[in-house]
C-alpha cells in the first residue's frame, strides 16, 4: 500500500509549509514545500441577493407607525382577495382539489412544465380564432410572479433593459435587478384613464431592450385598456421589434361597462408571452397556480425561447401537483354567476369608495374600471405638513388606523393605492376616516401660504 508524509514546517511570523513526501513501491520521493493555508469562514450573500430589492417592503418596513390605539386598524394595502372572508373561492373549486387529493394519482413528480393533459387544459380554455393556443404553447409555472420571472429570464440577458409601466407593480423591477437587467419607466397618464404615453414609451426602446411589459388590468391603477389602445401599443412594438410579456393575472376582471381584450388577439405579428393564473380570478393566490402563453404566428420565438421556457422551468420542476389536477375542472366547471358575483361586489366597492372620496377636498380618485384598486391623488399643496405620499399614508396610520400604499411604491409619488376587495362596511367606514383626517389637515391656497410664510 501507497503511504504518505506530510510534515508542516514553520515558526514566528512565516506562514507555514507543507513538506510532502511520498512513497510508493518501497520508493520515496519528495514533491516538494508548497505554502499552506490555514481554513477560516468567509461565507458572504451572493450578488444577486444583494441586488434583490422590494420596493414595497423597503418603504412598508422603513414606516416605523402604530396605528391609534381607539380605532380598529382598517387594512387597504395587500392585493389579497382572500383577507377578510367575504370573497370565498367557488365550491367546484374546493371540491377538484378534494377530489384530486382523495385520488392519490398526483403525488409524484410532473414534468417542470406541467402535465400534458393539464397543459391541454388550459390551451383549450384561452385558445381562440384570433390567438390559436396548443398545449405545447403553455408552461405552467408556480404562480403568475413565476411566470413573469421566467418570462424575464428567457427574453433578456444581463445589461440589457425592459420598459416597465410607472406606475406599475413593484415584481417586476425587483425580478429585473436581481437579473442584472436595467429597468426603464414609461408613464402612464391618469388624466386619460391611466392610458400609456405612447411617445414616451417609444422614446425609451434602444438596441438593448428585450421587451416590453404591458400589465392590463392594471395593478396598481385598476385600470382597463381599449382595443384601439392597445392596437397602438402592438403598432410601437411591431416598429420597433420589441416582445411583449403580457401581464394578464387580472384577465376578465373588468366591470360590466367594460371589455377586456386579450393583447395577442389583436396582432399576428407582436410575439407575446402572456402571463396568468388562478390566483385572482378563482380567489386563491396561495395555490400557486400559473402559466405562461406563447403567441407566437410568426415563428420569431422559433425553438429558442420554448427551448429556453422548458430549461428555466426546470430549475423548480414545475407547480404543485394537486392543483394542476383540478385544472380542467377548474377552468371548465366553474359557474359563470360565480365569476359575476365577484365583479359585482368589486365594482359596488369600487362606486362607494370613487364617490366617496371624490367628495373630499385634496383627493382626486381615479376611477377604475376592473381589477381589485384605486388610486388617489394627494393634492400635496392643500397638505403642506405632509413631505409627501409616504408621510400622509404614515399620519393615516396613526391618526385614523387606515392603511393605504403610498404609490411611491410603485415609482408615483403623491397618489395612494386602496384596495377595493375588503368587505362593504369596511369600504365605509375607512372613507369616513379619510375624509376626517384630510378636513383636519386640509389647508386652501391661502393657509397654505400662511404656513410658508411661517418656515
Amino acid at each position: 500500500m501507497d503511504s504518505y508524509l506530510i510534515q508542516v514546517n514553520g515558526h514566528g511570523d512565516h506562514a507555514p509549509m507543507l513538506d510532502v513526501h511520498l512513497k510508493t513501491n518501497g520508493n520515496s520521493m519528495s514533491l516538494g514545500k508548497v505554502k499552506g493555508r490555514k481554513p477560516r469562514w468567509a461565507v458572504r450573500a451572493s450578488e444577486m441577493s444583494k441586488k434583490t430589492f422590494n420596493p414595497v417592503r423597503a418603504i412598508v418596513d422603513s414606516m416605523k407607525v402604530e396605528p391609534n390605539p381607539k380605532k380598529a386598524m382598517i387594512s387597504l394595502s395587500l392585493g389579497d382577495p382572500t383577507v377578510f372572508g367575504n370573497l370565498p373561492t367557488n365550491d367546484e373549486v374546493t371540491q377538484a382539489v378534494k377530489e384530486v387529493l382523495d385520488s392519490g394519482r398526483y403525488n409524484g413528480y410532473a414534468p417542470s412544465v406541467g402535465y400534458q393533459s393539464c397543459r391541454e387544459a388550459v390551451a383549450a380554455y384561452y385558445n381562440c380564432p384570433e390567438a390559436p393556443l396548443e398545449a405545447q404553447d403553455v408552461i405552467l409555472t408556480s404562480g403568475c410572479s413565476q411566470a413573469i420571472e421566467l418570462a424575464l429570464a428567457v427574453l433578456a440577458n444581463p445589461g440589457q433593459n425592459i420598459l416597465v409601466p410607472r406606475p406599475g407593480f413593484s415584481l417586476y423591477k425587483t425580478l429585473a435587478l436581481s437579473m442584472g437587467i436595467e429597468v426603464k419607466l414609461y408613464n402612464l397618464l391618469p388624466e386619460k384613464a391611466w392610458e400609456i404615453d405612447l411617445k414616451h414609451l417609444e422614446s425609451l426602446v434602444d438596441e438593448k431592450t428585450a421587451c416590453l411589459i404591458v400589465n392590463n388590468p392594471s395593478n396598481p391603477c385598476g385600470s382597463v385598456f381599449s382595443k384601439s389602445h392597445l392596437q397602438k401599443i402592438l403598432a410601437v412594438a411591431s416598429r420597433q421589434c420589441v416582445p411583449i410579456l403580457a401581464d394578464e393575472i387580472y384577465g376578465d376582471m373588468v366591470f360590466a361597462d367594460c371589455k377586456y381584450e386579450p393583447i395577442a388577439t389583436l396582432s399576428t405579428s407582436v410575439p407575446i408571452l402572456s402571463c396568468g393564473g388562478l390566483a385572482k380570478r378563482w380567489l386563491v393566490p396561495g395555490w400557486r397556480m400559473g402559466w405562461i402563453l406563447i403567441h407566437d404566428r410568426r415563428d420569431i420565438f422559433g425553438n429558442e425561447i420554448r427551448d429556453g421556457l422548458l430549461r428555466l422551468s426546470q430549475r423548480i420542476l414545475g407547480p404543485c401537483t394537486i392543483v394542476q389536477g383540478a385544472l380542467e375542472r377548474i377552468l371548465h366547471r366553474t359557474p359563470p354567476e360565480f365569476y359575476h358575483n365577484t365583479l359585482s361586489i368589486l365594482k359596488s366597492n369600487a362606486d362607494l369608495c370613487y364617490a366617496a372620496l371624490s367628495a373630499i377636498p385634496g383627493l382626486q380618485p381615479v376611477r377604475p374600471a376592473g381589477a381589485m384598486y384605486l388610486m388617489v391623488e394627494i393634492e400635496m399643496e392643500h397638505f403642506p405638513e405632509f413631505e409627501n405620499d409616504v408621510e400622509f399614508t404614515e399620519r393615516l396610520i396613526s391618526e385614523q388606523s387606515v392603511f393605504c400604499l403610498p404609490a411611491t411604491c410603485f415609482e408615483y409619488p403623491n397618489f395612494f393605492r386602496v384596495v377595493i376587495t375588503v368587505p362593504e362596511e369596511m369600504i365605509l367606514e375607512a372613507c369616513s376616516r379619510i375624509q376626517e383626517f384630510c378636513e383636519m389637515h386640509y389647508q386652501g391656497a391661502e393657509g397654505a401660504q400662511d404656513l410658508e410664510c411661517d418656515k
